[in-house]
């Protein structure tokens, strides 16, 4: 099976962490909501303001594509080329070029009417139809309702491995808290960009109907390092908000593009790698190097993925190791309890954070999370009533210092409901 291929299968394993039209990359806010104990109080994402730019005054022709005032606000940093000149140079020389995404239900397709018509899929295209005797290989690591601090610590294996020389990151409607995912964020672009096959990296900002979204934040990491930074939002929201375009054209929800939406995303990365491509011969790629300091302090820089079989528990009742029905392949080793279960393990680390089933099956219980006897966080795993059943994530260490720390996970008092699916284990 080649990476293409991997990419589309993994993707439809994804579709079941979606849920409805109404399943939320918008609820990150509350997703990666770290425990109070160890981070600040975790900040909403915000409505950032309308474009500075002329209010939009003509209704937009969506069948006649991308405008350029559209195109200019989108814009929001050129960055530096020299990675995907190189890229685009080893391309037509007929070197095989891996292409890859990184994100939320957005980048793996949610709501396009089939995965070929996400925005995705229209960038691995473009590079297709752009080098056609090349041969391209696409990797898509979008899942559903997941935000940059599972991205940092799951970028390695679902997309590294595959030595991707141009990496897509869009994480910006599901990001939703200012300074946790500013960390999260900052320490998986760096990641990218320190990977051995030295990826070009486009950050892709999107937005909510009501124009919520982490973009500032977000475009704060990519001035820092360089990077081109485009934004869907600067495509659609000011045209919303002027009135000048009807969302429901664009999207079903109130986050995730249709087709239409899509389509204009792919334009927008088409024009801007056009531009790249027409002046690749006078950009310099002598270096290709990235020795830029950490924009924040990396707490994730040696982020991983702990499933339950890389972990021996000091002591176990109650659970068992096992798979999942949500992430089978993407996440196969985990901690699983039906009845009540008590969980305690060693471990040396900066941060940790866990990876858990939230669960419509009225079966899901609460667990208190204890770092040396102190009680951290709790894994509230009960999702009654709601979109769908989606792994959830919540951060209970946070620290620039390694240090040896036992940790156990029990049933919170008071909780009546006992399952927990605890699909991995998020350390630094």
């Amino acid at each position: 099976m080649n990476k293409r291929s991997i990419a589309i299968a993994a993707l439809c394993l994804m579709l079941c962490a979606c849920g409805t039209t109404s399943a939320p990359a918008d609820t990150a806010a509350d997703t990666a909501a770290p425990a109070a104990e160890t981070t600040a109080p975790a900040e909403e994402g915000t409505k950032v303001s309308i474009t500075t730019q002329a209010v939009p005054t003509e209704p937009v022709d969506l069948s006649a594509g991308l405008t350029d005032a559209m195109y200019q606000r989108a814009l929001l940093n050129e960055g530096n080329k020299a990675r995907l000149a190189s890229v685009m140079k080893r391309a037509e020389n007929g070197e095989k070029i891996t292409v890859g995404t990184i994100g939320g239900s957005i980048t793996q397709g949610s709501l396009a009417s089939n995965p070929d018509n996400c925005y995705a899929s229209l960038f691995y295209k473009y590079w297709k139809e752009k080098f056609p005797s090349t041969e391209v290989e696409f990797v898509n690591a979008g899942i559903g309702g997941t935000n940059s601090y599972l991205g940092v610590h799951r970028v390695e294996p679902q997309l590294l491995a595959y030595e991707p020389d141009v990496v897509i990151v869009e994480f910006s409607v599901n990001d939703g808290d200012r300074l946790m995912n500013k960390y999260s964020y900052d320490s998986l672009v760096r990641k990218i960009l320190n990977a051995p096959s030295q990826p070009a990296v486009i950050l892709l900002f999107t937005t909510q109907e009501n124009g919520t979204s982490l973009q500032e934040t977000h475009l704060e990491i990519g001035r820092a390092y360089d990077l081109p930074s485009l934004s869907y939002r600067e495509i659609v929201y000011p045209e919303v908000a002027a009135g000048t375009l009807d969302w429901k054209a664009i999207s079903p929800d109130n986050i995730h593009p249709n087709d239409e939406g899509h389509s204009l995303i792919g334009q927008l990365l088409s024009r801007y790698l056009d531009s790249v491509y027409d002046e690749r011969d006078s950009i310099d790629t002598s270096d290709l190097s990235f020795d830029t300091p950490a924009y924040t302090a990396d707490y994730y820089a040696d982020a991983v993925m702990l499933g339950s079989d890389d972990i021996e528990p000091v002591e176990m009742t109650g659970f068992e190791k096992a798979g999942n029905g949500v992430y089978p392949s993407l996440f196969p080793d985990n901690f699983v309890t039906e009845d009540e279960g008590y969980l305690k393990f060693e471990t040396d680390c900066k941060c940790l954070g866990f990876f858990y089933v939230k669960t419509t099956s009225g079966k899901g219980g609460k667990y208190d999370v204890y770092i040396d006897g102190e009680r951290k966080g709790t894994l509230d795993a009960d999702f009654t009533g709601g979109w769908g059943t989606y792994g959830e994530t919540q951060q209970v260490l946070i620290n620039k210092e390694t240090e040896h720390h036992t940790v156990e996970v029990k049933l919170a008092e008071g909780s009546d409901k006992t399952a927990l699916t605890i699909l991995g284990i998020m350390q630094s």
